[in-house]
């Protein structure tokens, strides 16, 4: 089990926080979810994350890139898993993402953070705290 990881999940759709946040309860993981709101992200302040899982495709504002650089800005060590419905790790989030999971495996999402936060007791391994 993944030992109750805190993961961040961002999605510009609050159905898609709330069914991907069943998803990784079920598979032992802590999830707190940001909703990405035109320009807005609206990330928890002062929470412990241990990974993040950042939908590809957000809308016309504010970019998977954008959000990955933020994120990346604040806390350089954390895994980001890039979610999405194409085939493939697009190129743009590449540089910024640990991993990449298409939209309806859920299994998959699951092994892939629990790869990427490792099984490992809480409190070791990357974690970072959102200011």
């Amino acid at each position: 089990m993944a030992s109750n990881r805190t993961v961040l999940i961002v999605d510009d759709d609050a159905s898609h926080l709330k069914l991907y946040s069943w998803v990784l309860e079920r598979g032992g993981f802590h999830p707190i979810t940001a909703l990405v709101d035109g320009n807005a992200l609206g990330i928890p302040d002062g929470q412990r994350i241990d990974a993040a899982v950042l939908d590809y495709r957000l809308g016309p504002y504010l970019t998977a890139v954008e959000v990955a650089k933020r994120l990346r800005d604040g806390s350089p060590d954390i895994p980001i898993l890039v979610l999405s419905d194409v085939p493939w790790m697009p190129d743009d989030v590449a540089p910024y993402a640990s991993g990449f999971v298409r939209k309806g495996e859920p299994q998959q999402l699951i092994e892939m953070l629990g790869s990427l936060v490792g099984e490992s007791p809480e409190g070791s391994g990357p974690e970072a705290r959102i200011a």
